[in-house]
């Protein structure tokens, strides 16, 4: 689903009035899951997480275990499918490591937030109703951007150890909810039209 924003900082939007103020507990979720995230994604060393124990963390996305190092993939852990290939405009299973985070970051340059909308129940184990948004500011695997939000909604579920480490983490969503926003866009016909489609200069100056 794709949407645009007509006044304001767009970076800086909500769904609704209610969604900018958050109660204690779901600030504290909300900390816990961004922190998570950022660990997965820039310590090289999984034993300096503060947030997990990745000696018991185990993953599932919509009740099928995976790999937890994958969370580190965006692009292919956000865009799994179960189409025959033949169907699939997209295989995740394509890409490396770094293409696929060099195609997401290319397709959201300003990165690709995540809000906790409401948290259903507390510690030790958190269920909470997530958002994840960007805007469309390059091109993604030919489709021109839209320069216009991109964006799903979920379910997490975080299960806390004694040390309050997280062990086990369980999503679910609908990736046609993301795919949809991506192809939005008009096809376009060569890899220089791609390369000239983004509107972030230092992406546009690498590779």
């Amino acid at each position: 689903m794709a949407s645009s924003v007509s006044r304001g900082d767009k970076y800086r939007s909500y769904l609704n009035e209610g969604e900018s103020i958050t109660n204690y507990l779901e600030e504290k979720v909300q900390n816990l899951v961004k922190t998570w995230e950022m660990e997965m994604f820039h310590k090289l060393c999984p034993d300096d997480y503060k947030t997990a124990d990745p000696k018991k963390l185990t993953l599932s996305l919509n009740g099928k275990p995976r790999a937890w190092q994958m969370w580190a993939n965006l692009e292919g852990f956000f865009l799994q499918t179960a189409l025959p290939k033949n169907l699939r405009f997209h295989n995740p299973k394509d890409e490396t490591l770094n293409s696929a985070l060099v195609a997401f970051t290319t397709t959201f340059p300003r990165g690709f937030a995540i809000e906790v909308l409401q948290v259903y129940s507390g510690p030790p184990v958190i269920a909470c109703k997530f958002r994840r948004w960007g805007y469309m500011e390059g091109p993604f695997k030919g489709h021109a951007p839209m320069g216009e939000m991109v964006q799903f909604f979920g379910i997490r579920i975080l299960e806390l150890d004694e040390n309050a480490k997280i062990v086990k983490v369980e999503f679910f969503f609908n990736h046609g909810e993301l795919l949809g926003g991506l192809m939005q866009g008009v096809t376009l016909q060569s890899s220089d039209e791609e390369a000239s489609a983004t509107s972030c200069p230092f992406i546009r100056n690498t590779g």
